[in-house]
């Protein structure tokens, strides 16, 4: 939450968020909080590069392995979780391969595990929960382990290991499609959740693909992918089209406040409140992630996220909001109430709202300065004013 505040790379972050999300890995299981930070920076380094790459650098991530058992994936006894959830959850899809394959592709990653290394020698390897204490998860392959016997996946047969697998799911039309509906549905709008996709078409076939065909022209590569979804009419004229995840929410109005510039415990509060709000980071659910869209509201999260954005502008010490109220000043924005709305909804995004709700913010303006007659508390209508605009409907979506 702290990197997400004070970052220079807000793209970097949202992304690493994004992969956290399709990727999702929970401390509820691991109780392991330094393999997950390492999964998080492991999406900061490969997050906009080829997926192939990010595909094998988690199944290799330690965090991954404990959380869906592949540890526990042997030549003679093989697990099938993280294959079924590599091809289900992470690449293409319900429908778009058999049970045949996911026994195949488990059987290729038969041998990928970890193991524990101690910072001493000297000391015994053992579970812990110390953050930086003496277990230091790292991958191990196990050769003895792996069964290198021939295999036939997706229509191809070989002497397939785990990387032979991510090659061919890379190459499959489903895996492009896969992650530009994943893309679309974070960046542009909501789509109905993940295990729904094989039975409901998408909100924009059109934007699909095109993004589908730029992951393939591109051979998986992110930063090419997101460059189209950007200059794309379609994300261009996307509004309203999203609920914000409490992160975002979060985020967006501690960045927009300011303070939160050094580590502190109040840094701690923040990832709490997304917590209350339904989404603990580094703690997803399920292997599904969150269910987003509507699913992030309801009454209790609601009355959570507009009081958290409102009480973010209750203080006029915090930076940003002292830089607001100094602009609408340097502006003389308190002339008139529309005027001040106006400045207002311009400085909070630009934020368009419905005409109902600027003409319900007009009208407190109006009621503000009527009170205040020619002695305007040009701070305290600002403030007024800006806790208001962040309890709109239109503030909860993106």
């Amino acid at each position: 939450m702290y990197r997400m505040v004070n970052t220079l790379r807000p793209l970097e972050e949202k992304l690493a968020l994004f992969w956290h999300g399709v990727f999702a890995t929970g401390y509820t299981k691991l109780n392991q909080p330094k393999a997950i930070l390492r999964q998080v920076d492991m999406f900061r380094r490969c997050g906009m590069g080829p997926f192939r790459t990010l595909l094998v650098e988690i199944a290799k991530d330690p965090a991954m392995i404990f959380w869906l058992d592949n540890k526990d994936n042997h030549k003679e006894a093989v697990n099938e979780n993280f294959g079924r959830e590599l091809l289900e959850l992470f690449s293409m899809g319900v429908g778009n391969y058999t049970e045949q394959d996911v026994r195949q592709c488990s059987h290729a990653f038969t041998g990928w595990t970890m193991r524990n290394a101690p910072l001493h020698a000297a000391r015994v390897s053992r579970d812990s929960v110390w953050p930086y204490g003496r277990l230091d998860w790292q991958f191990e392959y196990q050769a003895e382990d792996h069964d290198d016997g021939e295999k036939t996946f997706l229509g191809q047969t070989g002497r397939f290991d785990g990387e032979d697998i991510i090659d061919i799911i890379c190459q499959q039309p489903a895996t492009a499609r896969f992650v530009a509906r994943h893309l679309y549905t974070f960046f542009v709008a909501d789509e109905v959740q993940v295990p729904s996709w094989s039975e409901v078409p998408p909100r924009d076939s059109q934007a699909i693909d095109q993004l589908a065909e730029t992951f393939v022209q591109h051979n998986g590569e992110m930063r090419a992918v997101l460059r189209t979804l950007f200059n794309a009419n379609f994300f261009k004229q996307a509004q309203f089209a999203r609920v914000k995840s409490p992160t975002e929410l979060v985020v967006g109005a501690v960045r927009m406040a300011g303070g939160h510039r050094f580590p502190d415990v109040s840094d701690v509060n923040l990832g709490l409140q997304a917590g209350f709000m339904g989404q603990q980071l580094l703690d997803p659910p399920s292997v599904e992630g969150w269910h987003t869209g509507n699913g992030w509201i309801n009454t209790a999260s609601l009355m959570t996220r507009i009081n958290f954005a409102s009480e973010q502008f209750a203080d006029a010490s915090l930076p940003g909001v002292q830089s607001i109220i100094e602009y609408v000043a340097a502006q003389d924005a308190t002339a008139s109430a529309n005027r001040l709305v106006d400045v207002c909804l311009e400085l909070m995004g630009p934020l368009s709202v419905s005409d109902v709700t600027r003409n319900e913010l007009v009208e407190h303006a109006e009621e503000g300065l009527a009170r205040t007659g020619a002695e305007v508390d040009t701070a305290a209508m600002t403030q007024e004013l800006l806790q208001l605009i962040v309890s709109t409907r239109e503030y909860q979506l993106a």
